[in-house]
């Protein structure tokens, strides 16, 4: 019984670090990363579901993702990114009044908005558009702190992962999903 459960829970995590390379190869043009990280979600949550998942499924939700708004949104993440890393090269750079504070705000935002694109990521199904998700995985990120703390650990793997070794931060992605997934489904359960 205790190794049963021990071989399903680590099946989980090897799906979760199979799913982390199908989307970074997903994500690299960037601009795909949002739609890349929703067909990750689909797959785990079809794979933990019993139903039947592969890359055919992740590829076809992939696809849909991106007709559905991902694109927009990726351009939007990659935007924030390059103007969070502007501002806060900026701050370093000339010794502007208030600038630490200045630079804070905006790393403290753009984590934010991670958190938010993660939890639309999670949330997107088949036929949904990313302008409905959003707003309310925003609402959902700052009414749920113990949520998004878990996904910023999940974050925090990511970046431990890729300082130890840089490959490993590619598997990681999945962790970060698995993450995410299971912020919003403790969520969506009731308080015991």
């Amino acid at each position: 019984m205790r190794g049963a459960r021990f071989q399903a829970r680590f099946a989980v995590f090897a799906e979760s670090l199979l799913v982390g390379v199908w989307i970074a190869v997903a994500a690299l043009p960037l601009v795909t990363l949002p739609a890349a990280l929703a067909a990750g979600a689909a797959h785990l949550r079809r794979w933990t579901g019993g139903e039947d998942a592969g890359l055919r499924y992740f590829a076809a939700d992939l696809r849909a993702a991106l007709r559905g708004g991902g694109w927009a949104t990726g351009l939007g993440c990659v935007a924030v990114s390059a103007l969070t890393a502007a501002d806060v090269m900026l701050v370093r750079a000339l010794p502007v009044p208030g600038g630490r504070a200045t630079g804070a705000v905006a790393v403290l935002t753009a984590l934010w908005l991670t958190v938010t694109v993660l939890r639309a990521a999670t949330a997107w199904r088949p036929g949904l558009r990313w302008r409905a998700l959003l707003g309310p995985a925003a609402r959902r990120t700052l009414r749920d702190p113990a949520g998004s703390l878990l996904v910023v650990c999940g974050l925090a793997v990511i970046a431990a992962s890729g300082w130890l070794s840089a490959p490993l931060a590619l598997p990681a992605l999945g962790i970060l999903i698995a993450s995410t997934l299971a912020a919003e489904h403790r969520r969506a359960s009731p308080a015991t």
